[in-house]
């Protein structure tokens, strides 16, 4: 019987400098990569932040549905071209991926999107954080009590704990709290609506 994995959607976050006096030009470029992106199947959204007004660091963060149509993305002749046209007005500084738990509950601090750029993905609420991994905490606390107290019950109590976070963090971290927010994401990533306190 084979398995088959849903793959993660890989988050790129790239941090380039632009001299203040050719933001319009930095933006224009910007724009024009992000049309090109958004042809690239896989594509599942990209924005511009920066810390500031007339910060000359800029964020570029993008999205897209898993490793292979990114390298498609990163391999193809239209960004070849778009990153050669930014010579002289773009210096590219740092770049991170993310995939899995940590793409999802990441958010900002303390910045301002560009009016230009599209919205950012919805960062869930912290109540509906805590909810997705109690699902997979509690079922997966319970089944290693069942199976791990009987083979350490007579181990001192910081060692039976320790060998049952031990043997659940990889498989929450790795495995569980990734699937969850797959099969979550939905709602997770459902906007909020004005009302909410939440």
């Amino acid at each position: 019987m084979s398995t088959t994995s849903i793959p993660d959607p890989i988050t790129v976050s790239i941090v380039r400098r632009v001299a203040p006096e050719r933001a319009k030009e930095a933006a224009a470029w910007a724009r024009a990569g992000r049309e090109l992106m958004s042809a690239q199947p896989g594509y599942l959204g990209s924005g511009w932040v920066r810390p500031e007004a007339g910060s000359p660091t800029w964020h570029m963060l993008y999205r897209f549905a898993d490793g292979d149509s990114l390298a498609d993305w990163e391999r193809s002749s239209e960004r070849r071209w778009w990153v050669d046209s930014a010579v002289g007005i773009v210096e590219h500084d740092r770049t991170e991926r993310r995939t899995g738990i940590e793409g999802w509950f990441d958010q900002p601090s303390s910045v301002t999107v560009d009016e230009e750029a599209r919205p950012t993905p919805v960062v869930p609420p912290r109540w509906k954080q805590m909810v997705s991994i109690f699902v997979v905490f509690y079922p997966l606390s319970v089944l290693a009590h069942a199976t791990l107290t009987p083979l350490l019950g007579a181990w001192p109590l910081p060692l039976r704990v320790l060998a049952t976070v031990l043997v659940m963090t990889p498989l929450m971290t790795y495995l569980l709290l990734p699937a969850a927010t797959r099969l979550l994401r939905p709602w997770l990533q459902k906007p909020r609506k004005a009302s909410s306190t939440s």
